[in-house]
This record gives C-alpha cells, structure tokens and sequence, in this order.
C-alpha cells in the first residue's frame, strides 16, 4: 500500500443535517485534532463539497512519531479522517452483511464506516490490543442503526479465522461481503534483517489468512456476494525496504484474479484495492522508517498521503450491485503515481 518513491511507506452521519452544519460538526471531531502537526489541515468536511485535492487534508511535514505495533489511530498525529464525519451513504448497501478484518483503524475502518452508512451491518476482525480504535467502530456502526459484531483475535491461527467467520454469520444472519483487508507490514534496510519469525508473521497475516477467512466464508456467500482484498502498489513497484510485505501483496492481486475466475460460476466477484501511501497506524508502528515519516507521501502528484476515507468509494463501489461486471481487477489509488 505504499509507494517506492515514498520508501518509508505501508473508515448518512449527518442524517439531515445541511453541508454547512456538517462542517462545523467536524472541526471539532477527533479526525481533525491536528494539534501544531500540520498548520496546513483542513476541517473533515462532508465529500460532497468541492475543495482542492492538495490541500484537503494534512501535508507534510508531520511530528515524528513512532508507536509499539499494531499501532493506534487514536494515538496519531494528527489523527487520520476514516469518515468519521465526513462519509455520507446513499442506501447502496442496504441490507447487506460484511466481514471487515484490520476493522478498527486505517482503510478496514474506512471500509467498515462506509459500508454501515450505506446500510449494511458490519462485523470487523482486529488484534485485541487494538480494542481502543475498534470500540469507536462499533458504537459508529451502530450510530447508523446497524448491527456491529465484534471479532478480536490473531488471523495468523488458522481455528481463529474459522471461528471468526462463523461468528460473524450466524451473528448477521449471513453474510455477502468479505474484505479481507488486515496486514502485516514492517520495514527493514536489508533482507539480512529480516527475522525468518517476521517472515512467518508477515505471510501468516497477509496470504494465508485470507486464504483461511475466504475458504471459511465460501459456504455462506450466495450468487451477488462480493469479496475484496487489500493489495497494494507494492505489488508493482517494490520498495526495497519491504522486501517481505512487497511479496505478499503481489500474492494479493493474484488472488484476486485467480479465485474471480474459480467463482464467476457461482455468481460471486473478487476483486483486489491496490492503495499507495495512507496515513494509517501501520504507518508509525514500524510500516515506516521514523526518520522519513515526517515527509510521509511528500513525493505523490498531490504532495500529501492519502486518507483512509478516500479510499473507502472504492470498497463500497465494489462491494455494490452497481460493479456487477467487475471482477478479477485491481484498483489503484495512490495520489498520481504507482500502479494499476
């Protein structure tokens, strides 16, 4: 999810109120409390207003920060727009049951906030030191009117993603989308650092999980299902400082192409995101050299890192009817450069 040119690199709130209320609600939202970070950030405005890509959110340079993993959206600086406030659903989901793994922070938690403000209820996996930033996901979900399942748990033990997902079905009544987007993602300068239990871990977390979670829910998705995974331009254009992470996110993508075409018989679209540089806890908690944090996606066409919530389209794009002919793709979005 991260971009060699940026070696350090790895969520109808508002109801009926007006963009103009909206605004002013979200100057005082966490997601804004920039604090001296960045004199630069902007109010998390509702994305129905129309503003400069370049400026809509925090550019560099930022506090250096680092942060023991799996890291805290909670604790960052300044605090990352997942849409707290400023994602509006249209009722594209409605209905609908989703399983959302890294749900508590970054694009999971984007993803999650997305899907119940677009009317589905949401379940999402995440470690249990990561209950802090999962708990403002659930009582989100269900400020939406939706029903929120909590799933924490370590992905790489193959019982957990089993249960995990059977959780998640019977709490739902089902279940129609699958993303499986939790990751693993830790820089090291050469290959000669890298632990083979950093290598075990990074795998585990990234390709057999979702090997595990996707063949466990196969069962339960019906003609119309979506699953989606969380690739990276990584898979293109490796830094070399993730060399491991690289690896797995080509997995990613070949998973994606591969399995659309084992599921296309059954009715059920796989499709991959391939993100660049986001402003997540990944980021501070080792997916990131500290020293170059500071200038942290500097070096995109629009000269800041992406935010979780600019993202979070896509997933609901791919998870809706309205993408009934995509399958098997990988969608980019990295600030101008990387690939697809």
């Amino acid at each position: 999810m991260d971009p060699k040119n940026d070696a350090p690199s790895r969520r109808d709130v508002v109801g009926g109120l007006t963009a103009g209320a909206a605004a002013m609600a979200a100057v005082s939202t966490p997601a804004n409390a920039q604090g001296t970070a960045s004199p630069q950030a902007t109010p998390s405005l509702p994305l129905t207003v129309k503003r400069d890509p370049r400026d809509q959110y925090p550019r560099p340079p930022f506090n250096r920060q680092t942060q023991p993993a799996p890291g805290l959206a909670g604790k960052m600086e300044p605090r990352p727009d997942h849409g707290e406030t400023s994602y509006r659903g249209t009722g594209r989901l409605t209905g609908r049951r989703a399983l959302v793994t890294g749900g508590d922070s970054g694009i999971g938690r984007a993803a999650a906030i997305a899907f119940a403000r677009e009317g589905a209820d949401v379940a999402i996996g995440y470690l249990p030191q990561e209950q802090e930033d999962a708990d403002e996901v659930l009582k989100i979900i269900r400020d939406a009117g939706r029903k929120a399942v909590s799933l924490p748990g370590d992905i790489r033990d193959e019982a957990f993603c089993n249960r995990m997902v059977e959780t998640a079905a019977r709490e739902m009544g089902g279940l129609d989308i699958l993303v499986n987007n939790a990751g693993k993602q830790q820089a090291q300068k050469s290959i000669a650092d890298i632990t083979t239990e950093q290598f075990d871990a990074t795998f585990k977390t990234n390709v057999y999980a979702p090997f595990w979670i996707t063949r466990a829910a196969l069962p339960h998705l019906q003609p119309g299902a979506s699953i989606i995974i969380t690739a990276s331009e990584q898979a293109y254009d490796p830094s070399a400082i993730l060399f491991d992470y690289a690896q797995t996110k080509a997995s990613n993508v070949s998973f994606a192409k591969s399995l659309s075409k084992q599921l296309a018989e059954r009715g059920i679209r796989v499709n991959a995101v391939a993100p660049g540089p986001y402003w997540t806890a990944l980021q501070p908690s080792g997916g990131a050299m500290p020293e170059a944090l500071t200038e942290f996606g500097s070096k995109t066409s629009l000269g800041r890192p992406g935010q979780p919530v600019e993202i979070a389209p896509i997933y609901v794009l791919l998870a809706s009817q309205e993408s009934s002919f995509t399958t098997g793709q990988v969608f980019g979005a990295s600030g101008g450069g990387g690939f697809p």
